[in-house]
């Protein structure tokens, strides 16, 4: 009546090793990503687009809407 004891799967194991091994390369890369970019900001600061000085430069030169043009 005493029932075997279940052998192990060593396939679970491997698989389960390679699934965290992928996680741990990905984070990394991520990790190294964000990184870099905050060194290349630090480094290099960007100057205000022209995009944004143009609409800083229109906004101010329109007039009050209650005054006359």
């Amino acid at each position: 009546m005493n029932k075997p004891p279940r052998k192990k799967n060593p396939t679970f194991g491997i698989a389960v090793f390679i699934v965290v091994a992928v996680l741990v390369v990905i984070a990394t890369l991520f990790y190294n990503a964000i990184h870099e970019k905050h060194e290349f900001e630090s480094q290099n600061p960007q100057a205000p687009s022209i995009s944004s000085e143009a609409a800083a430069a229109a906004t101010a030169v329109k007039p009050a809407s209650g005054e006359a043009q």
